[in-house]
């Protein structure tokens, strides 16, 4: 396995960083470009793992996507232009790319075989499969299509009203991209409130969905539009740094151009709770808000999360529970069970590495109690591949008392390929 030694930081963190597209628009791009008619052109288009596996399955299904660096052409031929593909479309690590596929799937006119690595087939996919058959699809799979490989053979859907039992914008989005195929309308109900970046996509691209309340409704038989889609920063990825700035002493960075979509910015609603000291210092009113944020080091005091707050936020909660070892007092995640059935199981895996490291964490059946104020030391800890885990050891690397050992570095490369260089401009 390969790892990596990382060293403390000698001297506050200072510079300017551009974090990378923000993972959730870039996969929705390709695939909203893909069943459009027209050229759609995505600048600022994340180039990570999860991101060329949506590419590579398209391109399998008979899409022609051109890719520069960062800018992104998807010459798409409407939702008949989609093309049956023999083989397995191989969704690598992607939650995002297989979910949403299965979504869209489910109304094309033929049979489709799904899988992805190990982590994949872990996953549970009968959140989604659930309201697809209710829908009229067929879909078989390990488990009656509880597991990959799962096949979906679609055509002939029908609207449904369905009530979300977890706020998940997976599950929501696979549904409203099967719905915009489906005879009649589909209203979705949220149990809180998730990221509504599939809603604005149908947006962009000249659908129509109207969303009252906690209910989402959209009817079938829509033609979508090729439209330019300005990827902004992930504040996923931009969430690690600002972590960074908050707990290294002397640090100040700017990060440029991050989203600030409010489904999605629940960590500033954390900092902010825990006494961080940031500043949005500019921002622009697209398709998806963004804007520049300043962070400064500061002393941080324990919170509590939980609720509604928890869909707007799951992603980072591996940072902020680091976050949380460095504050004055106890800071309590709960209503997180989500976090059981990512890459991994978040809750037990934070905690055993951050354990590693000399924290005090105590895991609970749906989140952590964190006692703070901990003086972390070096140790060989692992991100057990999950990207997130893994970013947020080498965060936790800047303030231990000697060098850390992290391995398997290169899951990383999942959302942020570029992470270590822009860690090591700020040091």
């Amino acid at each position: 396995m390969e790892q990596i030694v990382l060293a403390p930081a000698e001297k506050g963190l200072y510079g300017e960083i551009q974090v990378p597209g923000d993972k959730s628009i870039s996969h929705r791009a390709v695939m909203f470009g893909a069943i459009s008619s027209g050229v759609t052109k995505a600048s600022n288009f994340l180039s990570g793992a999860d991101c060329l596996s949506t590419v590579s399955c398209f391109r399998k299904l008979g899409v022609e996507i051109e890719t520069s660096g960062t800018e992104v052409t998807i010459i798409g031929r409407g939702l008949d232009g989609l093309q049956e593909y023999h083989g397995l479309l191989d969704v690598g690590n992607s939650g995002t790319t297989i979910r949403l596929m299965m979504g869209l799937l489910a109304g094309r006119p033929f049979s489709s075989c799904l899988a992805g690595d190990e982590s994949i087939a872990r996953r549970p996919m009968n959140r989604v499969t659930g309201p697809l058959i209710k829908m009229g699809s067929k879909i078989e799979g390990r488990e009656n299509g509880k597991y990959t490989p799962i096949t979906v053979t679609g055509g002939n859907l029908t609207g449904i009203s369905y009530s979300m039992p977890v706020a998940s914008a997976q599950v929501k989005s696979a549904i409203l991209l099967a719905a915009l195929q489906a005879k009649g309308e589909t209203v979705i109900t949220e149990i809180a409130p998730s990221r509504d970046h599939t809603e604005r996509m149908v947006r962009l691209f000249g659908g129509h969905v109207e969303t009252s309340g906690k209910n989402i409704y959209i009817k079938g038989g829509q033609t979508l539009q090729a439209a330019k889609v300005e990827v902004p920063g992930d504040i996923s990825s931009a969430a690690f740094f600002l972590a960074a700035g908050s707990i290294v002493p002397g640090s100040e960075i700017l990060l440029k151009n991050v989203g600030l979509n409010l489904t999605r910015s629940g960590i500033l609603d954390v900092l902010k709770s825990m006494g961080a000291d940031f500043t949005i210092v500019s921002e622009n009113d697209g398709f998806e808000p963004s804007g520049d944020i300043l962070v400064k080091y500061s002393r941080l005091k324990g919170t509590t999360i939980s609720g509604e707050l928890i869909p707007r936020l799951i992603d980072e909660l591996p940072i902020i529970a680091l976050l949380a070892t460095q504050a004055d007092g106890e800071t309590v995640i709960k209503d997180a069970a989500e976090l059981k059935v990512k890459e991994t199981d978040r809750i037990e895996t934070v905690a055993n590495e951050l354990r590693k490291l000399g924290a005090n964490i105590k895991t609970t059946e749906d989140g952590m109690v964190i006692t703070g104020g901990s003086v972390l030391h070096g140790a060989t800890v692992t991100s057990h591949g999950d990207h997130r885990i893994g970013m947020m050891l080498a965060i936790a690397s800047l303030i231990t008392n000697s060098s850390i050992t992290l391995e398997d570095p290169d899951s990383i490369n999942v959302s942020y390929p570029g992470f270590f260089t822009h860690l090591e401009t700020i040091k």
